[in-house]
């Protein structure tokens, strides 16, 4: 890992509502949230709280990588079986509710079909979400969260999933080491998703 890029693992509730405002601003024009919200302000307003939730779900079970300035972040999950109790899910979707309104049964049920695509148990360290802000990009943040989340992975010996819809992340996710293992259709004129892995050593 480059001394310039340090990538630090974030503990619950520190720097949440930035850590949260990054990934918004990352993904304020992703293919599969401008689909599930196609008003950008309504998409602006709705990101922060969406994040707010992911950043905690794998605070509760994997971890939450960041640059020192939490303008780079990254949210892992660990292999195995992943579930929230029935108490945290009401609680997660209750919030989600609020700000995605009636989109929010499509959002679950493209939540499904994407984990519909992993094997059960998840022999994979997941990467559920890396995104920069659009200030700090292009300055290698990306790739060093990236190469520090596989790193860890490999040393327990296991491989890292991700899935994009961001067609322009392919090739870099390839020059990690990243392969295509399946494309996929989101049914309703819903992107196109790759799933990719980095195998394990």
């Amino acid at each position: 890992m480059r001394e310039d890029r340090p990538v630090l693992s974030v503990e619950p509730g520190d720097k949440a509502a930035q850590i949260a405002e990054t990934l918004a601003l990352a993904f304020q024009d992703d293919p599969a949230l401008t689909w599930l919200l196609p008003d950008a302000e309504r998409r602006r307003r709705a990101l922060p709280t969406f994040f707010e939730v992911m950043v905690q779900q794998s605070h509760r079970h994997g971890e939450v990588l960041a640059s020192p300035d939490a303008k780079a972040v990254s949210l892992w999950y660990p292999p195995g079986v992943v579930r929230d109790s029935i108490m945290a899910s009401f609680r997660d979707n209750l919030r989600l509710a609020r700000v995605f309104g009636p989109v929010l049964l499509r959002g679950l049920k493209l939540a499904e079909a994407m984990a519909a695509r992993h094997p059960d148990p998840q022999p994979h360290v997941y990467l559920r979400f890396v995104g920069v802000a659009p200030d700090a990009q292009g300055k290698g943040w990306g790739g060093a969260l990236i190469r520090k989340g596989v790193e860890h992975a490999a040393s327990q010996g296991f491989g890292t999933l991700l899935e994009t819809a961001t067609q322009s992340n392919v090739a870099i996710y390839m020059r990690l080491g990243f392969e295509i293992i399946e494309e996929w259709q989101v049914p309703d004129g819903g992107p196109r998703y790759r799933t990719m892995v980095h195998p394990a050593p």
